[in-house]
């Protein structure tokens, strides 16, 4: 069964006859009319009632037509789809991006993407790593940045840049050192993306390395965003963790320590999609844009 014997069908019941068909599909006469032949053939049963001026639909005609029209239509779609993307003069850009986008300047990805081409439509999905790498191996986004380790199961990664965690602090006296996972158990901590917890990839290595070590990590409050964490730091009620993309940002609070961890810790990021699935094209330039930056944003926190 081919898109073209379907079309034929298709045309012919719309039309009324094979010549008229024919004429659509810009194919000869005998074309149409063989193309409907060998569908029937192959489903052994005949579509049409023959003899009559007008062609009629059988009842395996009439079972057929409504698939034979939505699988035409799909085509037809898709192809309209991919021509308006060959000069990314419409489509949808699908994106997940990371929950601390705006400290990696992601924030701006829409407003360049949308200046060089405004015709296209962007759906850019901020939510926990874990929830990105979901997303896209279910196929509800094209692609996404996410933040290592996460499940891979269905999905192409593709690391990006590596950004340092560190223990942070009122307290000067805590950050005088490096800190071990031990003295991390034991500090008072407020800790970010409360709702996704553990499964958190960062919260996941710290989670992991705790385990190795034999001890238990249990933070005095969780909540769900990192300025929020960083507050109620600078206030003293908890210490709290933070990459140097946030800690070299403005908005980073005054009157905050930080400390390397022991073991160094790192948020890789990485670029995800789906493996075996190609990108629309407006979607891999949306990625194309966020790799870049990425990338600017790597070399400048190595400066």
């Amino acid at each position: 069964m081919t898109l073209n014997q379907l079309r034929a069908f298709v045309e012919a019941e719309r039309l009324g006859s094979f010549t008229a068909a024919a004429r659509v599909m810009d194919i000869a006469q005998a074309s149409a009319s063989e193309l409907v032949r060998r569908l029937e053939t192959e489903l052994d049963a005949e579509l049409f009632v023959r003899g009559s001026r007008t062609l009629t639909l059988t009842s395996a005609g009439q079972e057929l037509l409504s698939y034979a029209q939505e699988a035409v239509e799909a085509a037809d779609g898709g192809a309209r789809a991919v021509r308006s993307l060959g000069s990314l003069g419409g489509g949808t850009a699908t994106f997940g991006v990371l929950r601390n986008a705006d400290y990696y300047l992601l924030a701006n990805l829409v407003q360049m993407f949308h200046a060089r081409y405004p015709g296209v439509r962007v759906r850019l999905v901020g939510q926990n790593s874990a929830e990105t790498a979901y997303a896209v191996a279910a196929g509800e986004i094209e692609a996404g940045l996410v933040i290592l380790p996460v499940d891979q199961e269905g999905l192409a990664v593709s690391p990006l840049m590596r950004d340092q965690v560190f223990y942070v602090s009122a307290s000067e006296e805590r950050t005088r050192v490096p800190v071990g996972i031990e003295e991390f158990a034991r500090a008072p901590l407020v800790l970010y993306d409360a709702h996704y917890g553990w499964k958190d990839p960062t919260r996941r290595q710290l989670a992991e390395r705790a385990q190795l070590a034999g001890v238990r990590i249990d933070p005095l409050i969780e909540l769900e965003h990192v300025e929020a964490a960083l507050k109620l730091a600078a206030a003293g009620i908890g210490d709290t963790i933070a990459s140097r993309a946030v800690i070299s940002s403005p908005s980073f609070p005054p009157g905050l320590f930080t400390a390397p961890f022991t073991e160094p810790l790192y948020d890789t990021i990485a670029l995800v999609r789906r493996r075996g699935r190609p990108l629309s094209r407006a979607t891999r330039e949306l990625a194309r844009l966020a790799e870049d930056t990425i990338r600017e944003i790597s070399a400048g926190l190595l400066d």
